[in-house]
């Protein structure tokens, strides 16, 4: 009997785990939860949701210091959400880097 129970519990905390957690309602905790943020970010998010919730995944990673989309791409696949929804990069593309080396006619 106490192992099916044991089972049961076991799923729960799995789930529980991998649900997703919306950085527009979740607790410090929460966030700290999500693999890849911690106490510091945490309290970066909170400071910049208490001026208005993050409309998008553009405006969380432009208002949230050291956030770029490589992070974003990690923290979304960690269960991190916007408004409900995963990170998707921006269909604009990035502009090329400017070339050192500058060619002479």
């Amino acid at each position: 009997m106490a192992k099916p129970l044991l089972a049961v519990l076991a799923l729960l905390a799995t789930t529980a785990a991998l649900a997703a957690v919306d950085v527009n309602q979740a607790t410090e905790a929460e966030l700290d939860s999500v693999k890849g943020i911690g106490p510091g970010t945490s309290r970066v998010i909170l400071q910049e949701r208490r001026k208005g919730d993050f409309r998008s995944w553009d405006d969380f990673i432009s208002r949230v210091k050291g956030l770029g989309p490589a992070r974003a791409g990690h923290l979304s696949d960690a269960g991190l959400t916007v408004g409900g929804k995963g990170y998707t990069p921006s269909a604009v593309a990035p502009r090329p880097a400017a070339s050192a080396a500058t060619t002479k006619k």
